[in-house]
């Protein structure tokens, strides 16, 4: 009696499983291409939303001193995303976030303000 062979559900780029004709469940490989890419140090986020797309902001503070009445942050980058990317965005940063301290120990960061 012949095995039928193994296949993997994917999903494409919007989270959605893919299919075929017949219904079975079809394999994508992603291929990733950096050769575009830059990479830019961040120390400072911030989020906003709309409806329609959440927009994240990154930047640097440039406050060298504590106790300064006023913080200097040169904002680097925005990224805006539909609602279903920053959700997934959400889930792959606690994972992280969460094998990282189970590794190294957990994150002490203080309340926003």
């Amino acid at each position: 009696m012949a095995q039928k062979p193994e296949t993997k559900e994917t999903k494409d780029v919007e989270g959605q499983p893919e299919s075929n004709d017949n219904d079975q469940k079809v394999q994508t490989t992603v291929s990733w291409d950096d050769s575009k890419m830059t990479s830019t140090y961040a120390n400072v986020a911030n989020v906003s939303s709309t409806r329609e797309e959440v927009t994240l902001l990154f930047g640097t503070n440039q406050t060298w001193h504590t106790g300064q009445q006023q913080l200097t942050v040169l904002l680097n980058n925005r990224v805006i995303l539909n609602p279903f990317a920053a959700k997934r965005l959400s889930v792959v940063l606690n994972n992280v976030i969460s094998e990282y301290e189970s590794r190294f120990g957990k994150l002490q960061i203080e309340a926003p303000r």
